[in-house]
């Protein structure tokens, strides 16, 4: 029986207004310290993102708001400063609480044995 191992992941939200607190799931970060494994998912639903909201929403930084969760999870020099921490440190600075247009959840754990499909896993039922 394949071992399971422990993994935390957080949705990726935009909230368009932060002062109404409603939001649109876009993606799911994972991490997975026994795999060694930090990765996310997005995908940006234009379309849905304009109806719900009457605000002017600028797609072309919400995409690069996405990209730089990209980048850190990658890790390296592309991630900036925060991308050259180690995995977990970039995991928790990810998930952190921030009142901006893309926020997480809380951070929710469980078991997997396949990091890579746990994250496909959870981006189809949480966010297409």
């Amino acid at each position: 029986m394949p071992d399971k191992h422990l993994f935390e992941y957080a949705v990726l939200r935009v909230v368009p207004r932060v002062e109404r607190e409603e939001f649109l799931n876009v993606g799911v970060i994972l991490y997975c310290a026994a795999q060694g494994f930090l990765q996310t998912r997005c995908h940006l639903p234009e379309d849905r993102l304009r109806a719900f909201t009457s605000s002017e929403l600028d797609f072309d930084d919400l995409r690069a708001r996405l990209r730089a969760f990209e980048r850190i999870c990658a890790g390296r020099r592309e991630g900036g400063p925060i991308g050259q921490l180690a995995v977990a440190a970039r995991f928790r600075w990810l998930t952190a609480t921030r009142s901006t247009v893309v926020q997480t959840s809380a951070v929710h754990p469980g078991l997997c044995e396949d990091a890579g499909a746990t994250l496909e896993q959870l981006f189809g039922q949480l966010v297409s």
